[in-house]
C-alpha cells in the first residue's frame, strides 16, 4: 500500500474541507430570494396609507402615475432621498394604484433591524453597492424575465443634497442583460423622483413625488454593450434631472 508522506496526509483532509467551504459561499451568493408576504401586505398597505403617511406628512402629492405600466416587466428607479422612500414608493406605485406587488433591491444596511424586516417580508432584498454580489443580480434578472416590477435606486444610496447624483451602471448593465438574453421582452425603466420639503423629512413635511415616462429598454441595443449601458444610463439620468427640475 502507498503511504502518504505527513504533509500530504494533512493536505488530503483539509482540500475537501476548504472546497466544501467554498462551495457553500457561492451557493449562498447565488442562491438569494425574496418574497412577498400574502398575509402582511394588506395590513401594511392599509397602516402605511391610512395611517403611517397621512400621520407624518402634512402633505403627499403624487404625479403620473399613469406612466407606470400594469403589466410587463419595469423597473422602478426612483431618486433616493430618505429611509422614508421605502413607504413612498409603495403608497405612489404599490398594489392598490397599479395592482402590482414591488420588490425591492436596497442597499444591506436598509435591511437591518425593524426596518428591514418588514422590507424582507415586502419584497425586498440587499445589494452592496460597492461590491454587488452575483446572486443579487442574478436574483434581480429573474424577477425581470417574470414579468416583476422591481424598485431600484440607480443613485445607490440616500443623498440630501436636492441633486441627481451620478447614476451606477448596473440598473443598465441588469437591464440590458434581461433584454438580451430574451428577445422580445418589453422591459421598461420609469424614471421617479421623490422631493421632500426638508433634507431630513419630520414630522408635518410634505412629499413630492414625480413619475416620468418610462425608457424603452430594447432602444438600446444597437451599440456595444458598454455603450448601450452608458447610453441608457445619461437618459435616465437625464430623465431625473428634468423631473427634479419640475419639483423646483
Amino acid at each position: 500500500m502507498i503511504q502518504l508522506d505527513p504533509r500530504e496526509q494533512t493536505q488530503a483532509k483539509t482540500q475537501p474541507t476548504t472546497q466544501s467551504r467554498e462551495t457553500s459561499t457561492a451557493a449562498r451568493e447565488t442562491s438569494l430570494t425574496s418574497s412577498v408576504s400574502q398575509w402582511l401586505k394588506p395590513i401594511l398597505y392599509f397602516l402605511g396609507r391610512r395611517v403611517v403617511m397621512p400621520f407624518y406628512f402634512r402633505q403627499l402629492q403624487v404625479t403620473g402615475q399613469e406612466n407606470i405600466p400594469r403589466t410587463g416587466p419595469v423597473i422602478l428607479a426612483p431618486t433616493h432621498r430618505s429611509r422614508w422612500d421605502a413607504l413612498v414608493i409603495p403608497y405612489a406605485a404599490g398594489k392598490p394604484v397599479t395592482g402590482r406587488d414591488l420588490r425591492f433591491m436596497v442597499t444591506a444596511n436598509e435591511c437591518e433591524g425593524l426596518q428591514g424586516w418588514f422590507i424582507r417580508h415586502m419584497g425586498g432584498f440587499p445589494v452592496d453597492t460597492n461590491h454587488p454580489k452575483i446572486g443579487s443580480i442574478r436574483h434581480s434578472v429573474e424577477l425581470l424575465r417574470s414579468g416583476e416590477a422591481l424598485v431600484m435606486f440607480p443613485e445607490g444610496n440616500i443623498f440630501r443634497d436636492g441633486k441627481v447624483n451620478p447614476l451606477k451602471p448596473g440598473i443598465a448593465r441588469i437591464a440590458l442583460q434581461v433584454a438580451s438574453s430574451q428577445p422580445g421582452i418589453e422591459l421598461k425603466i420609469v424614471p421617479i423622483s421623490i422631493c421632500y420639503s426638508q433634507p431630513v423629512p419630520h414630522r408635518g413635511s410634505e412629499v413630492k413625488v414625480n413619475i416620468g415616462s418610462p425608457l424603452v429598454v430594447a432602444s438600446y441595443g444597437s451599440k456595444s454593450a458598454k455603450k448601450s449601458a452608458q447610453q441608457l444610463t445619461n437618459d435616465l439620468e437625464t430623465a431625473l434631472q428634468n423631473l427634479a427640475e419640475d419639483q423646483a
